[in-house]
């Protein structure tokens, strides 16, 4: 490596030079630095060459241009168009539900855009504001953003690390990474030099900018300022993210276009027929054919898809899921893929006692989480190598678990926690314990020593010393092994094959051990435990135990053909154990993240396909593992809570971030928010999600066909010259009363009982389904068939054209009103107590809808105003027939079709 000059400003190395492997020396020496520190000359040089310590500003779009962009979509084009034909008719509130629909839409995407800005302003944020630096022999405190490359920087715990740096010395230093690698314990830190193509969370000989010192001190060098930190490479992967358009934009984008131009063709084609072959004069056919393609374009189904949606957030809500944006709720029940992260959201982020195994056995522990419920699994119920074990535990430890609101907690390190609960299970009272053996003098934990050591004196004035720490520190310090009461050699490859055992299955262990100590000790030294009288006494192995309704909600996943993938920064064997335990796969299989940087793209992409666990990940890995699902046709949820995770939430089709434990970073950029941290959440919001896909499903194979059969209906009677069955008024009318009554109450339907029992669907599905069309057709030309009838009864009765007119009008509210009864279950049979009795908002609406067409049959301002007439009440109970006629015909048809085409319902 290449000396700087002292008199040239050093420029900041790339981020991927491998500065933790190399010696601290080579690195002070690359920097053009002093143990020291920089001169203050020289670093204000290096400030003005390097530029501040902080995480560029991205280009800002000026906020009227970004509101005016949410209006470029087709969409919105139709939108406006339908708004337009309704206020040319006068139809004001048509016309005003229309207005506020695409006002509600752009003021979502304009609000998620600023989100998205605000990500990456949370990202800049996480830099400290102030550090301690040398420069010039002195400690000076500097603003943050004036570290350069160079720099001598010193560290005490509470710390937030402000520059990625090479650790040059290291006392009892422990980090916490969580942000950066997903790793739930804090990570220990030393000056020694680890290799070159070590994974971010095992480069132990380096800080990185944004992280927390835990315990112990550290000075370093700075390696990295400002862009080129790992937190600054992120934030750029960030910005280059493009959030993705959901499936049902797209689909509604797509159908918005083709049903407009549908509409007016089908307009023109009907106008030009009416003036040129129909003798209508072109004012007459003008009104016609407008009234016809308002009550062809269903003008009210982006209001109502807007309102389904936000029915399904606040569902969503009470199932502790915050959406923040509306159409995630939908695109989350379109999941096919969810990657979740493992610790807090698969896990309870509590550690927890599993095992202990002295030289005599090993006894399994009950129970989870710090509170002291739980039993000894053993076949003896007493043991003394064991027992001492447990004193030790709760000796050697700095950690208390208290209770508080009914929960237990702990206050300090949660592996100590984890250990006093360990000891209270097997019978110690914490109390009791340390009045009985008061503490003297203590070792705190160190990284390069590995254990940690406490001198007690107890009953009848006697001194012992007991240590816990790596297992194969501590059994190489110890002399002899406790067991049966007396003491044997140590089995060194009993104890190797026993803690990998442990290890195998995700175990993280502890071992312990205990001498006497002189009545005079007052003090302990290092060289006085290495060297001493351990005594061996066992091994505990600690967990973070999978969350029970974590493992329902994966049974559900793989039941609902939902694939789960953990991607974590946790180790390999520690994320494939928990794995088993959660079965996530029959047989899951897991690779590490340095295997994913040594395959292609599309090597990746039949990877991500068999694998089931990534440990060791990285920011870029956790991209480029949605990003090979994504090419392979899925929907993908992606959870996470550290900045490492915001690119690959913002890159998901749905990011779903920690409420508790999340960051700001991680919950701007994800479009829901777990406040419980559970993945039992996430897979209640794709049932929720399910729903809302259902809803929109049942409010398009409800309007589309209805107003498929008053659009026929006029383009059949204008095709063979025959009279109108309803005058443009009265189809405005029926659009009035029923859109905005009976068109809206599909979207508080529940879900159907099977809802989770389906595969999703596949991304490229349209939204009208083979079925939905076979639907619009059969009901359209049912819907015709009654019209017809009935207007040719009427007239055949001799009732008048006012009178007939009034009949079919009633024919079409009451057809769609049992039609609402078949469609509000499209998967199973509305001939049920559930089904007949309908929910309070339909019962609601067909009250409403009954009240409007009694006084449009009956009132005599109605006469006037829409041309109608009164009616017998032996013609109603025919239009209540036909309307019964229509519901059982399409129930069986729906019979059939789940007996002979079931897949045609699910799509």
């Amino acid at each position: 490596m290449q000396k700087a000059r002292a008199d040239r400003p050093v420029r900041n190395p790339p981020l991927d030079s491998a500065w933790h492997a190399e010696p601290p020396d080579a690195v002070i020496e690359a920097f053009a630095t002093r143990a020291d520190g920089l001169d203050p000359a020289e670093a204000s040089r290096r400030l003005a060459s390097q530029g501040a310590n902080e995480l560029p500003a991205p280009p800002r779009v000026h906020p009227l241009l970004r509101f005016l962009g949410q209006f470029n979509s087709s969409l919105i084009y139709f939108l406006l168009l339908a708004s337009v034909a309704a206020a040319m008719l006068g139809h004001i509130i048509d016309a005003t539900v229309i207005v506020a629909a695409v006002l509600i839409n752009a003021i979502v995407g304009y609000v998620q855009e600023g989100r998205a800005e605000r990500a990456l302003d949370a990202i800049r944020d996480m830099i400290a504001p102030h550090a301690i630096v040398l420069r010039g022999g002195e400690r000076h405190s500097v603003d943050a953003r004036e570290i350069v490359p160079g720099d001598i920087v010193a560290l005490e715990a509470g710390d937030k690390v402000p520059a990625d740096l090479r650790i040059v010395r290291a006392r009892g230093l422990l980090a916490d990474e969580a942000i950066l690698t997903g790793e739930s314990v804090a990570v220990e830190k030393r000056e020694r030099r680890v290799p070159a193509d070590a994974p971010l969370g095992d480069r132990f000989s380096m800080l990185y900018s944004g992280t927390l010192v835990a315990t112990g001190q550290a000075i370093g060098v700075a390696v990295a300022t400002g862009a080129q930190t790992e937190i600054g490479r992120i934030s750029a992967l960030l910005s280059r993210v493009s959030p993705l358009t959901t499936p049902l934009l797209k689909q509604i984008d797509h159908f918005g276009r083709l049903f407009t131009w549908f509409a007016i063709s089908m307009a023109a084609i009907v106008y030009a027929f009416a003036v040129l072959f129909r003798g209508y004069a072109w004012v007459d056919a003008l009104l016609v054919v407008v009234a016809l393609a308002v009550g062809a374009i269903p003008e009210g189904l982006p209001a109502v898809i807007t309102i389904t949606l936000a029915i399904g957030v606040q569902r969503m809500a009470a199932r502790n899921a915050v959406v923040r944006r509306l159409p995630a709720v939908e695109t989350l029940g379109a999941t096919s893929v969810i990657c979740s992260d493992k610790t807090g959201t698969l896990t309870r982020n509590e550690m927890t006692a599993r095992r202990v195994t002295t030289a005599s056995g090993e006894t399994l522990v009950t129970g989870s989480g710090y509170a002291p419920d739980g039993v000894l699994e053993s076949g003896s119920p007493s043991e003394e190598a064991r027992d001492r074990l447990f004193l030790a535990a709760h000796l050697c430890n700095d950690a208390e678990v208290v209770e508080r609101d009914g929960q237990w907690r702990v206050v300090g390190d949660p592996m100590e926690g984890a250990l006093a609960t360990l000891a209270a299970k097997g019978g110690l009272h914490a109390e009791t314990i340390r009045e009985q053996w008061s503490r003297i003098d203590e070792i705190p934990f160190d990284a390069r020593h590995r254990f940690m050591a406490t001198l007690h004196e107890g009953p009848g004035g006697q001194r012992r010393v007991f240590v816990k720490g790596a297992p194969e520190r501590v059994i190489g310090m110890c002399r002899a092994q406790a067991q049966d009461g007396s003491e044997t050699a140590i089995d060194m490859d009993d104890w190797s094959a026993r803690i990998a055992h442990a290890a195998s299955q995700g175990e993280r262990v502890l071992a312990f051990a205990e001498m006497p100590a002189r009545p005079d000790t007052e003090r302990l030294s290092f060289d006085a435990v290495q060297n001493g009288d351990l005594v061996l006494l066992g091994t505990v192995g600690l967990i973070d135990p999978p969350r029970e309704e974590a493992v329902e909600a994966i049974a559900a996943c793989r039941s609902a053909g939902i694939a789960v993938k953990m991607i974590t920064g946790d180790h390999v064997g520690t994320a494939a154990a928990i794995a088993r335990q959660l079965a996530i796969a029959d047989d899951p299989v897991a690779v590490e993240g340095r295997e994913i940087d040594a395959v292609s793209d599309d090597e990746l992409r039949g990877l991500v396909g068999r694998v089931s666990v990534f440990a060791r990940t990285t920011p870029e890995h956790k991209l480029r593992i949605v990003r090979a699902l994504q090419a392979e046709g899925h929907i993908v949820a992606m959870t996470g809570d550290g900045v490492n995770d915001a690119p690959a939430l913002k890159q998901a089709d749905v990011g779903v971030a920690m409420g508790r434990k999340g960051t700001e970073a991680a919950k701007e950029a994800a479009e829901m928010v777990l406040v419980d941290d559970n993945f039992a959440s996430i897979v209640a919001a794709v049932q929720e999600g399910r729903t809302v896909y259902d809803n929109i499903r049942k409010v398009i194979a409800w309007t589309l066909p209805t107003n498929g059969g008053e659009t026929l209906c006029v383009i059949l009677a204008i095709a063979f010259g025959l009279a109108l069955p309803m005058t443009p008024v009265q189809i405005l009318w029926v659009n009035l009363v029923t859109e905005v009554t009976l068109g809206l109450v599909l979207a508080f339907e529940r879900s159907e009982p099977s809802v989770m029992r389906r595969p999703p669907r596949r991304r490229d599905e349209p939204i009208l389904s083979r079925f939905l069309v076979w639907r619009v057709v059969l009901v359209s030309l049912l819907f015709t068939a009654g019209v017809f009838f009935v207007y040719e009864y009427a007239m055949r009765q001799g009732l008048g054209e006012a009178a007939a007119r009034t009949m079919v009008v009633n024919t079409l509210v009451v057809m769609e009103i049992f039609y609402l009864f078949n469609v509000r279950y499209l998967h199973t049979t509305s001939f049920s107590l559930i089904g007949a009795m309908g929910t309070p908002a339909v019962l609601g609406a067909i009250a409403a809808v009954v009240a409007a067409q009694l006084a449009f049959t009956y009132a005599p301002f109605m006469h006037s105003l829409f041309g109608s007439a009164p009616i017998s009440f032996a013609d109603g109970l025919l239009i209540v027939g036909i309307g019964v006629a229509l519901m059982v015909v399409l129930e069986a048809e729906k019979a059939a079709m789940r007996r002979l085409m079931p897949s045609a319902l699910a799509a």
